[in-house]
């Protein structure tokens, strides 16, 4: 354990660490799975969005939960935090999930003109935003890593 006045002096510094280690170990996750599925390394899924967790739940749940246990649960900070958690996460699940249909939607039919003639050599991406249960394991994993590097450092 760390001294407390060093934390303390810190402690905005130790909450971004372990948002990204959340993000981080999110990301990592996404590129095990198909690793472990199909036997193949997708080093698109390192940095891309989308996908089992969610990173962005992951990062803003670890820092609102990191918050909450070094700042206090009654503190405007985790107020804060929370309301910009609950804000990523809706759009990682509905804005960005939409626009990742209507790319499916849109990529079809660039491929029906394309039979046609018409030039298409541009690919929407397509896996933008998240289904609940990857934004609910996003949270989770974000809240644990919160929690427990918050423990660690008191």
């Amino acid at each position: 354990m760390l001294e407390y006045d060093l934390i303390e002096r810190h402690m905005g510094i130790w909450i971004l660490i372990l948002a990204v280690a959340a993000w981080a170990i999110a990301q990592i996750i996404k590129m095990m799975v198909p690793l472990c599925r199909e036997q193949r390394l997708d080093l698109e899924r390192a940095l891309g969005s989308g996908g089992m967790p969610s990173s962005h739940s992951a990062f803003v749940c670890a820092c609102a939960s990191a918050t909450g246990a070094l700042c206090g649960w009654a503190s405007a900070l985790f107020a804060i935090s929370v309301v910009i958690a609950i804000i990523v996460m809706y759009d990682a699940a509905n804005i960005r999930q939409a626009a990742g249909e209507h790319a499916k939607i849109l990529n079809h039919m660039m491929e029906q003109w394309a039979e046609g003639e018409m030039p298409s050599e541009t690919q929407l991406k397509e896996l933008l935003g998240h289904t609940p249960i990857q934004v609910i394991a996003g949270a989770a994993l974000g809240i644990a890593v919160g929690l427990l590097g918050a423990y660690f450092l008191i």
